[in-house]
């Protein structure tokens, strides 16, 4: 995308394609089991802070991480093959700037969609169930931090989530919102518009939202944020 970005070309190579779009699938895979991993994280550190060493150990943290690995490898894997087998019917020009699956399966024979139909009805029913366990864990982590007495212990534990819960909000938000746009709103320019909010909004705030517990770097964002405001009322 980059390369044809910059070179003002607007064609990709079939190997390119399938390579494109199997890191894009592997890499959303592996944010949502990661996503939900940090969830269990915080989960156990806020409800069950007794067992967090039993339950979280390194060897257990490195066992999720590489299970998230290879469950997003394998995901991807199996889509990217399973879409590149269908016969092109309607050309091989894409209404996308990168190469995703909805946009291929447009271009490929109806009979022949129905194993990635299925292959896409799985992987959304995973992702859900990852959302009703963040969901499930965060009403857990709220019903345990608002009996804490202290204000300062409460607002303490919410700067702990809040940047988990942040990330996951605006990640679900535009995935769903880019997928689920009424038939009757949808058109080609607002597909790309979409597409670019959940694949590139996300990813570049997801270094901020991490960073704001950060003194140094809530006062550098409010110091340039002062000189913005002074700046616009001398104007």
């Amino acid at each position: 995308a980059m390369h044809n970005s910059l070179w003002d070309t607007s064609t990709i190579s079939y190997t390119g394609c399938a390579a494109q779009l199997f890191f894009f699938t592997f890499f959303i895979g592996a944010e949502v089991s990661l996503l939900t991993i940090m969830c269990y994280d915080r989960y156990v550190s806020i409800c069950k802070p007794l067992h967090y060493g039993t339950l979280l150990g390194s060897r257990a943290c490195a066992h999720m991480a590489a299970a998230a690995w290879a469950s997003a490898f394998l995901t991807a894997l199996a889509h990217t093959a399973n879409t590149f087998s269908l016969p092109l019917c309607q050309g091989n020009a894409l209404g996308q700037f990168f190469c995703e699956i909805p946009q291929i399966l447009k271009l490929s024979c109806f009979k022949s969609q129905l194993w990635e139909m299925g292959l896409i009805a799985v992987s959304s029913s995973l992702s859900f169930g990852c959302f009703l366990f963040i969901i499930f864990s965060y009403v857990q982590i709220f019903r345990i931090v608002l009996r804490i007495p202290s204000e300062q212990g409460r607002h303490k534990t919410f700067s702990t989530c809040f940047p988990h819960l942040a990330v996951v909000s605006l990640f679900i938000s535009t995935v769903i919102f880019a997928h689920l746009e009424p038939p009757l709103i949808s058109s080609p320019s607002l597909d790309l518009a979409l597409s670019v909010l959940y694949s590139v909004v996300p990813p570049a705030l997801n270094p901020l939202i991490y960073s704001l517990r950060n003194q140094e770097l809530k006062a550098a964002v409010w110091r340039q944020m002062t000189r913005w405001f002074q700046g616009f009322r001398k104007h």
